[in-house]
């Protein structure tokens, strides 16, 4: 399926596809107000370097398959304890505890707009792999 989406809807999906894949601490945030190069920052943790890289590829192949899109770049350690998938309108973090702590995103960026997960699990259920419906 090929289809435009909004970056708020797109942030979304993005959200429930690492959601689906044990990623925790998921945030969503919209940046679109105090910063030129993105409108949401995707921000989740990963216990593990394995699961770090499992979740960029994950996500990687699900958008690539779903949207047609592919990231304008992407970064990461040469542990994988951080990851970065860089969408331009969303950019998506993906760390280990430690790396979320030590870089502190959502405290830098603290003055943005957080999105409930209640909101983006609700935006995103047409994308769910799962039969369930969400309430």
């Amino acid at each position: 399926m090929t289809e435009e989406l909004s970056s708020y809807k797109f942030a979304c999906v993005i959200a429930r596809i690492l959601d689906e894949k044990i990623a925790s601490n998921i945030s969503i945030l919209n940046i679109g107000n105090v910063s030129s190069f993105a409108d949401y920052f995707v921000i989740c943790s990963a216990q593990t370097s394995t699961q770090v890289k499992a979740l960029t590829e994950n996500l990687s192949e699900k958008i690539k398959n779903t949207f047609s899109r592919l990231p304008l770049g992407r970064e990461n350690d040469l542990k994988n304890r951080w990851n970065l998938v860089d969408y331009g309108d969303v950019v998506v973090h993906i760390l280990q505890e430690e790396e979320r702590s030590t870089y502190a995103i959502e405290k830098f960026w603290n003055h943005a707009y957080s999105i409930p997960r209640e909101t983006w699990l609700k935006e995103s259920v047409e994308y769910s792999e799962y039969e369930k419906v969400e309430k």
